[in-house]
């Protein structure tokens, strides 16, 4: 029965449409279980009913119109109940209903499976035979497997508009990807080619090797030129540090990198597009093997570079539309930086790519120009969207093709009330941080690639609170050296000073990887990470803090930040190797001060160590992100599991009342630097627990701001008790989105389902 099955997956996947793998399926099925009908019902979530979609056994005429609501007959109980249904005789049962269309009243025995894809409702499979027949548990089971196999043909090709409703003829297709870049975005798709195809490069043998190596220079001169130029044309919109990631391209396609593996291939026997082809591959088949975000993310770096040279060898110019329209939606298999610099900025509204990360070099800039980007959005058709108007939701990570007229209004008026609101905040961010009845509650900014400080910004935060240093290391080829990271972190500690600036400390693992220290783990957020990588390599720690020691000199607002803290021993050997540093500067004539020195609260089991970790540091930063993901056992990047992840969970809001609790009880300072942070609603509750200070992203500033000035402690207090006895996450969000409305906050939130 195995290779059966494995033989209908087979055919149904080589299909050429959904509805010639639906045909196939209902077929080879009837065939392998010796029936006399096979039917799939297609569920319409929107209208609550099922459509026959495809039969053998049944009257051909009925597929498309015998439709039956949900718990009605035995094909809507299957739906209803969600669980197979096996009958000897059908007739007898008290929901059989006989349909006239179908002509199935020759038929007696019954078995029906559910269709589900991550827990929704798609379909029901069904077999059925004129004589009784009882259907063993070996029917049931083959049955039941090509249910499942058949639930991700079937969600992709709804996603993608493949498979039509009957009764949902409208055109418009959903869908979803993850969310690199917020803000919303009404467009036109302008789908992007890669310039060239390293696949299809022939190998052949050249009659003059110093010719293929002067013209592969040549081709690696006009792309080097390329980049520079889209470089200069973002050179007003992104920082220098941003920037940085263009130098990364040019260090790529120097002397020392790609020019010289390419260039060894054709004297070993191959003309130049092909050694490219060859050597641009081999690396890309490596990064892509490791089970790392980052380094994955560096396939397409070198993958979009080798296209770019392949194309001036072929004399061929990157595939760039000569005309963009004045609202792009930019997407693509892949974009790269450099594909995000040859569009002109006035017309760039959002970035669609099948593949990447929230944490590519693509999504960084992006979130710096402020551009809404979903990545990682797999099921897209790209071949049917060039052309097509669009809806881009960067809060959500979803893509509308061909919007439904209702939509595009709500999404217009979404965009006009989020630019109305901005500049209606905008006013008042110079104010304190101060509810109505004179709680002031410091708000803080998160900073990374950009010193994205100025006397404007200065005067509306509390100082930065979390400075993510691995982001430097990030967009670099080797271990930045101590004189280096001091300028980097001078420069940060000189633009907010006076104000406190939080250093974390160097955390690669799980989704962040450095390109020249490969971890490749089965499971790198529960792994080698954070603390645990730097406290194994302490020569990459001490550079680290000898350089923020340094870069601290007079300055005086230095406060040092350990992540992915497990257990105090780990606090220790880092203060340890702290004061270590302190003594080899003064021995070396500088003298520093010890700084401030906390840690993050983002492992569960920290939270059960709080006494004795205030034995040993200043102050307290939780990291809501991943203390959500360790409570929940949720990785928020697997889509199967996506949904789960809620920093509103009530078991995550009494951890963290707890927490703040605790931290009053010792006095120590504690703030939170998360998601949760920056959205408004939950703000209050964080204030309301006892958080002395809040860090987010620069965006989230005036809203968050702004739900302060116009909620009272008191209520935010009243309100907290009101959240914590709650029992379900949605409970929760439907009672803080019910306040909100109350309040006349809504307008802060944004936007959900």
């Amino acid at each position: 029965m195995l290779e059966v099955l494995r033989r209908i997956i087979q055919e149904v996947n080589g299909a050429r449409n959904l509805d010639a793998a639906l045909s196939t399926m209902v077929r080879r099925i009837r065939k392998a279980m010796k029936t006399d009908v096979c039917s799939f019902y297609l569920y319409d979530k929107e209208m609550e009913t099922l459509v026959l979609m495809e039969t053998i056994g049944l009257r051909t005429q009925a597929v498309g119109r015998v439709v039956l609501p949900v718990g009605e007959g035995l094909v809507g109980l299957v739906a209803k109940r969600s669980e197979p249904l096996n009958l000897e005789d059908a007739r007898i049962h008290p929901h059989f209903r006989y349909f006239e269309a179908t002509g199935e009243e020759r038929y007696s025995s019954f078995l029906g499976v559910p269709i589900i894809h991550q827990r929704r409702m798609l379909g029901v499979l069904v077999v059925q035979q004129a004589e009784k027949r009882s259907y063993d548990d070996e029917d049931e089971a083959f049955l039941v497997t090509m249910a499942a196999q058949l639930a991700g043909v079937l969600a992709h090709a709804l996603a993608t508009g493949n498979l039509s409703r009957p009764l949902l003829a409208d055109g418009q297709a959903t869908f979803s990807g993850v969310a690199a870049s917020p803000g919303m975005a009404m467009g036109e798709a302008v789908v992007i080619a890669p310039p060239a195809d390293l696949n299809s490069v022939p190998d052949l043998v050249p009659s003059d090797q110093e010719y293929e190596i002067t013209r592969l220079k040549q081709a690696i001169g006009r792309t080097r030129a390329e980049i520079r130029a889209a470089g200069e044309r973002l050179a007003s919109r992104i920082s220098a540090q941003e920037l940085a990631l263009f130098d990364v391209y040019q260090q790529m396609l120097g002397e020392a990198a790609l020019s010289k593996e390419v260039e060894k291939r054709i004297r070993e026997g191959q003309w130049a597009p092909g050694a490219l082809a060859d050597v641009v591959r081999r690396h890309v088949q490596y990064l892509e093997r490791v089970d790392d975000n980052y380094l994955r993310e560096r396939a397409t770096d070198i993958r979009d570079l080798g296209r770019r040279v392949l194309a001036h060898l072929q004399e061929d110019t990157p595939s760039t539309p000569e005309i963009y329209p004045d609202e792009t939606i930019l997407v693509g298999d892949e974009i790269s930086v450099a594909m995000l610099g040859e569009v002109p900025r006035e017309k760039l509204r959002g970035l669609v790519s099948v593949r990447g990360s929230s944490t590519s070099h693509v999504a960084i800039v992006a979130r710096a120009m402020g551009i809404p980007t979903v990545l990682g959005m797999v099921d897209l058709p790209l071949h049917r969207l060039s052309g097509a108007p669009v809806v881009l939701d960067g809060h959500r990570g979803r893509l509308f093709v061909r919007p439904a007229p209702e939509l595009r209004v709500r999404y217009q008026t979404l965009i006009d009330e989020e630019l109305a609101l901005g500049k209606l905040l905008e006013h008042e961010q110079d104010l304190p941080s101060e509810t109505p009845d004179h709680y002031t509650m410091p708000l803080m900014v998160n900073t990374g690639l950009a010193v994205e400080a100025s006397n404007l910004l200065k005067r509306r935060i509390s100082g930065v609170g979390l400075y993510r240093t691995e982001v430097p290391f990030m967009i670099t080829e080797r271990f930045p050296g101590e004189k280096e990271q001091t300028r980097l972190y001078r420069d940060q500690l000189e633009s907010f000073s006076p104000l406190p600036v939080v250093m974390r400390t160097l955390d690669i693992g799980g989704d962040k990887d450095l390109p020249y220290f490969p971890i490749d783990e089965a499971n790198s957020f529960l792994g080698w990470r954070g603390m645990r990588v730097t406290l194994d390599h302490p020569e990459v720690l001490m550079v680290q803090l000898r350089a923020m020691l340094k870069a601290s000199h007079e300055l005086d607002n230095l406060y040092v930040l350990f992540p992915m803290i497990t257990n105090v021993e780990e606090v220790d050997e880092a203060l340890r190797l702290l004061d270590r540093a302190i003594v080899e500067l003064k021995e070396e004539g500088a003298e520093v001060k010890r700084p401030k020195v906390g840690v993050m609260i983002e492992v569960p089991a920290t939270i059960y160590q709080m006494d004795a970790l205030a034995e040993r540091v200043d102050f307290f930063s939780v990291g809501s992100n991943d203390l959500t993901q360790y409570l929940l056992a949720v990785d928020r990047n697997n889509p199967r599991v996506a949904d789960l992840y809620d920093a509103l969970h009530p078991a995550v809001l009494a951890a963290l009342d707890e927490v703040a609790r605790d931290a009053k009880r010792l006095e120590r300072p504690i703030s939170l630097c998360g998601e949760l942070a920056g959205d408004p609603a939950g703000a209050l509750l964080l204030m309301a627990m006892g958080f002395t200070s809040l860090s987010m992203n620069a965006p989230s500033l005036p809203k968050v701001r702004a739900a302060i000035r116009r909620v009272s402690w008191t209520e935010a207090k009243k309100l907290l008790g009101e959240v914590l006895a709650l029992a379900t996450p949605t409970e929760v969000h439907r009672h803080l989105e019910a306040k909100m409305d109350e309040w006349q906050l809504s307008h802060l939130m944004p936007p959900r389902d």
